[in-house]
């Protein structure tokens, strides 16, 4: 069974039981700066899951693609990946654990016929906060699956949230125990091929957990996984997913994948990952996703350089963005190398720097020093990715909780501020003005907008004293489902409307401001009490970026 097939099945299978498919949203979220890429099926529906109204339903599925920066040093074995495609359910407030259960094992079991005795399955364990998932463990149970197939594990592995263990949730997330399938591929090799996760609790202030009223399950299934044990055979590589850029990278390094398997995954993934991002037009550079697009072609430069000196990257991947990438580089990989001989000992951290900065992997510069009778410290220099790899995980979980990551009350007020900040930016600057991202967190909103030069400061104190004017107004904030071409004739802006079904959510401040939005926002803008500009900075070529703050009264 291909893995075309097994989408089509996992859509068709969902469909049928009252799902309605909900298209894919890009890969660099052009609505949100608060995340570089979109890493998960259940990212653009937190809104969802933390209580609004879907306009497609409380019944969703969906293929998403997805990619994750903080793998790509895990990329390597037959397994890890930074681009994916995940098979997703969800339930907002619908059925609960018995019926996904069900319908993931009839799902495995039935329409894909994997062998019951090839699958473990694990459940919450339970902690001091909540209890052990006795209810999971017998569903299982009922399913006719032996109890030594299933395993109990504790908030590690069997708990989700977007932070981590309930002690490292803050107040107002959202989260619960999941319950993940595993595949054996024999000797105690299992891989984990879907997780269906609970979301039945939220933090309190006083640092308890409390149940939802709306209990949601949020299932997530690697298809390239899927497709690995649908093989029976480990290797997710070995599927058809990458059969043609492992073809081609064998064609042109005159190498075989069985006899350089780790490079050749590395290659194959970046390179797919890379055409994936280049299609959503991200160029190399050295910032935000240009940078994680850069990384993924030279690290995939290097790890060809060293199977074959003369073979061209661009002839796996053709375009020209990737030609002129490999051809820039490939003038620092010899600068690379000349240092590296000026060089009479390497340590740990010179090591790492060569890696930092002329994109070395540690493997590389050791054998280059190994053959001068020179060993590396090579603890300090996994210290020093450690520490390295650390701050840049901080970094990115910091930018997707920094988002609209919550309904609270002050995130709901400035998600409101921001619409009347758009309609002010319009009013005072002209209709080509349109929003290109925003980030809201309980401390501040950042608004990214198109325009081609920087504000004036009379412009910035009209575009402030117009938003404060329409608070001061308490204009009433109205919403109303409707079919996405009924929307856009009712003059309701929306410029990330492929995130969007059918039927969208069109939210109205009076005759003021009215956009396609998935919510929350306060009944009335005079509970928003006011705002402060305080910054207007540039980002790029053609857009700018606001900072504001809410003056409380």
């Amino acid at each position: 069974m291909t893995s075309k097939q097994i989408r089509e099945k996992y859509i068709k299978f969902f469909t049928e039981r009252g799902h309605k498919e909900i298209a894919p949203v890009k890969l660099v979220p052009e609505n949100d700066s608060s995340t570089l890429f979109t890493s998960s099926g259940m990212q653009p529906l937190v809104p969802y899951l933390l209580g609004q109204t879907h306009p497609a339903g409380k019944r969703l599925v969906n293929s998403q693609p997805c990619f994750r920066a903080e793998d790509i040093e895990e990329v390597g074995d037959n397994r890890h990946t930074t681009f994916f495609e995940m098979l997703g359910n969800w339930s907002l407030g619908d059925y609960f654990k018995k019926k996904q259960l069900h319908w993931i094992w009839e799902f495995l079991t039935q329409e894909l016929g994997l062998a019951k005795e090839k699958l473990y399955v694990s459940v919450f364990e339970g902690n001091r906060d909540v209890p052990k998932d006795e209810e999971s463990f017998e569903i299982w149970k009922s399913l006719d699956i032996a109890e030594d197939h299933i395993l109990f594990h504790g908030v590690s592995e069997n708990w989700w949230s977007r932070s981590g263990s309930p002690d490292k949730m803050p107040v107002g997330e959202i989260g619960g125990p999941d319950s993940e399938v595993f595949y054996d591929f024999g000797n105690d090799n299992l891989l984990e091929i879907g997780n269906s996760v609970f979301i039945e609790y939220q933090k309190q202030e006083d640092g308890s957990l409390k149940e939802l009223s709306q209990k949601n399950v949020d299932f997530g299934g690697g298809l390239e996984r899927l497709t690995t044990a649908m093989l029976d055979q480990p290797d997710i590589f070995q599927t058809d997913l990458y059969d043609s850029i492992l073809r081609k990278i064998e064609e042109i390094t005159n190498k075989k994948y069985t006899e350089n398997k780790a490079g050749m995954q590395v290659i194959a993934d970046h390179m797919r990952a890379a055409e994936a991002l280049i299609a959503e037009g991200v160029v190399p550079s050295n910032k935000l996703q240009g940078y994680v697009l850069r990384k993924l072609l030279r690290r995939s430069a290097v790890k060809l350089r060293q199977l074959n000196k003369s073979a061209d990257l661009s002839l796996i991947v053709s375009g020209k963005v990737i030609k002129d990438e490999t051809e820039r580089f490939g003038r620092t990989i010899d600068h690379g190398l000349k240092e590296i001989e000026k060089l009479d000992h390497i340590n740990g951290k010179a090591a790492f720097d060569l890696y930092q900065t002329f994109g070395f992997p540690y493997e590389i510069t050791e054998e280059l020093f190994r053959q001068k009778g020179q060993e590396i410290d090579k603890e300090q220099f996994k210290a020093e990715f450690e520490k390295h790899r650390d701050l840049s995980r901080a970094a990115s979980a910091g930018m997707f909780k920094g988002g609209l990551a919550d309904n609270s009350e002050i995130v709901t007020k400035y998600h409101t501020a921001t619409h009347l900040l758009h309609q002010a930016l319009r009013t005072v600057l002209g209709s080509s003005v349109f929003q290109k991202g925003s980030n809201i967190t309980a401390e501040r909103l950042r608004f990214d907008f198109s325009y081609e030069r920087k504000m004036t400061d009379c412009e910035i104190k009209q575009v402030e004293d117009l938003v404060n004017q329409k608070i001061k107004e308490d204009l009433v904030v109205t919403k109303e489902i409707m079919d996405k071409d009924s929307a856009g004739k009712s003059g309701a802006l929306g410029f990330f409307t492929e995130k969007y079904g059918d039927q969208v959510t069109v939210y109205s401040i009076g005759d003021f401001s009215k956009e396609i939005c998935g919510g929350p926002h306060v009944e009335r803008t005079g509970a928003i009490g006011g705002i402060k500009i305080t910054k207007e900075e540039a980002v790029s070529g053609g857009t700018r970026r606001i900072k504001a703050e809410i003056m409380l009264r």
